[in-house]
């Protein structure tokens, strides 16, 4: 699809890759943007309209879908990501923590919005996914599963969309320079490069964007002898 012209949802846009998607949306002629935020008031971006939409909170989502009824593209970008191994003490809570905000949130808004998306013809829905969807170590595993998780939701949305003409989208990347990271001492890409790759995919009608070299490398190991995740990330 499109972005001129478009009517796009952002979860997460107060910072970061959300900031990024707001701004390029704006950029590409998108001729209006929702700019959802747990605390709308942390909206600061000119010409985009603010929303309350916290994704872990179901009745917020609803009626965000019912204010926003001519949004015809979604993204999915909220997500939150904790240090930690599933034998950690804490692995339990972390789990469930993540799971909640990176696969769960997606999933309401995704179940919210599919009916406004059919009734504006189709549109798009673009799920922020993880390199960590397909590698592990410990220090970003129990994250690691919420990606996988959210990755099989992609897969399983597109299947359940096509029929309504709805385009799904899987953005896959490595470590980008965002608060979230600002800890990592890793090679980082910037939020504006992987959203414009990631806009550029889903204006081509792509339904999987590889958005930095990272992320390349690591989907053509996964056919490899032995795959790629079967090693520590950190090898």
């Amino acid at each position: 699809m499109k972005l001129h012209n478009a009517t796009v949802l952002i979860t997460g846009a107060n910072r970061g890759i959300g900031l990024a998607f707001a701004r390029e949306a704006l950029a590409r002629g998108a001729r209006k943007v929702y700019a959802g935020a747990r605390n709308p008031a942390s909206i600061t971006l000119p010409g985009v309209e603010a929303l309350a939409l916290d994704v872990n909170d179901g009745a917020q989502v609803a009626a965000a879908a019912r204010h926003a009824g001519d949004v015809t593209l979604v993204i999915n970008n909220a997500g939150i990501a904790h240090f930690g191994g599933f034998l950690a003490e804490s692995g339990i809570e972390s789990a469930r923590t993540q799971l909640e905000t990176n696969f769960f949130g997606p999933l309401r808004v995704s179940q919210a919005f599919a009916p406004v998306l059919a009734a504006n013809g189709g549109g798009a829905i673009l799920n922020v996914l993880s390199v960590a969807s397909w590698i592990s170590s410990p220090m970003l595993a129990v994250y690691g599963a919420s990606k996988s998780a959210a990755w099989a939701l992609t897969n399983g949305l597109r299947h359940e969309l096509r029929a309504q003409g709805t385009q799904v989208l899987g953005m896959h990347m490595g470590f980008v320079d965002t608060d979230m990271t600002q800890d990592i001492g890793m090679p980082k890409s910037t939020p504006e490069d992987v959203v414009r790759r990631a806009l550029d995919a889903l204006e081509a009608g792509a339904e999987e964007v590889l958005a930095d070299e990272l992320t390349r490398q690591v989907k053509q190991g996964l056919a490899a002898d032995p795959g790629i995740y079967l090693r520590d990330a950190r090898g």
